[in-house]
């Protein structure tokens, strides 16, 4: 019976140490990376979510050896990415990075994906699906063509 809290304590600190890498990237393989980086996105404040792609993608874009941008970016957490993000732009805009200089700054090149995104979304039938839909059916013209 003394072991049972023993145990118990145990058992619950390793559940807790498990569950404790939630908020950071899983980067042992690609597929485990963005899906972590999919539920980060998701966690997200609304203003913060294009800039946290923009700044995966970033990352990804620097580093096109796979074992080394999963390397970058295993065990850090969304506001890390951010970080590197703005880091990297930083480096490639003082460098003359081709595509970079029609912005002065990070918030200005974020602030124009955010509107495209916006743009996108709200233009008809670009991202969206049309609604083809009446009266909560969609209705099909089943009629042979007339010659």
């Amino acid at each position: 019976m003394k072991r049972s809290p023993l145990l118990f304590l145990i058992i619950l600190c390793l559940a807790l140490t498990a569950c404790g890498k939630g908020g950071t990237i899983n980067g042992h393989t690609a597929r485990t990376a963005y899906r972590s980086v999919k539920m980060l996105k998701d966690k997200l404040p609304p203003d913060n979510k294009i800039e946290f792609e923009v700044s995966f993608w970033t990352i990804r874009d620097s580093k096109p050896a796979e074992e080394e941008f999963l390397d970058a970016v295993d065990g850090k957490t969304s506001w890390e990415i951010i970080d590197m993000g703005k880091e990297i732009y930083q480096q490639r805009k003082s460098s003359g990075f081709k595509g970079y200089e029609k912005y002065n700054n990070w918030e200005q090149m974020i602030a124009q994906f955010d509107k495209e995104r916006i743009d996108q979304e709200t233009k008809k039938g670009s991202t969206k699906r049309e609604d083809t839909r009446k009266n909560g059916s969609i209705l099909y013209d089943m009629r042979s063509p007339s010659k």
